[in-house]
């Protein structure tokens, strides 16, 4: 299935079943904030496309904003435990296998920028995956790290659930 194919199918089964928008939306934005799931889940354009259905239908965008923030949040510190826990064994995990400069450079990404880094790298595909098991295996703490984890999620699900709203509005 392609990208396109992929949005176009969960953009219309929310179209048809509006009632699981926000368990859509928050599985959507967990599966792709979390490592692993993310790299294989196209879910960014979906969530997108999801915005600008809300434009167009009238789905209520309050409570799918935030369902898309807890998702993206909860995908983050879902890592940074995995990270914490498992350590630099989990780069053997196969979809890492697949991309053995993608830890690395989280790691790096991590050591340059901090706690930063976790705020930006919300909003770069590759990082998004691997930055927050980066910092887990780095034992950022907890607190600092879960302080950017949920403020870039929030700025993250406007910014992605808005862009296609606010473009569908412009266009209409």
């Amino acid at each position: 299935m392609t990208l396109e194919e992929f949005a176009n199918h969960v953009v219309g089964f929310v179209q048809r079943n509006e009632a699981w928008a926000l368990p859509v939306v928050f599985a959507l934005a967990l599966g792709e904030s979390l490592a692993f799931i993310s790299l294989l889940l196209p879910a960014t354009v979906a969530l997108f496309g999801i915005g600008a259905l809300i434009a167009a239908t009238g789905i209520a965008f309050v409570p799918l904003c935030p369902a898309a923030a807890a998702g993206a949040a909860l995908g983050d510190w879902l890592s940074f435990w995995i990270g914490v826990t498992f350590k630099e064994p989990v780069a053997r995990v196969w979809q890492l296998t697949r991309y053995p400069d993608l830890l690395p450079r989280g790691h790096d990404f991590v050591e340059r920028y901090g706690v930063y880094a976790i705020f930006l790298g919300r909003f770069f595909g590759p990082f998004r995956a691997t930055v927050p098991l980066a910092a887990g295996i780095l034992m950022m703490p907890f607190w600092p790290f879960q302080f950017a984890n949920v403020t870039s999620a929030l700025v993250w699900a406007v910014g992605l659930l808005g862009s296609g709203y606010y473009g569908v509005k412009i266009l209409m």
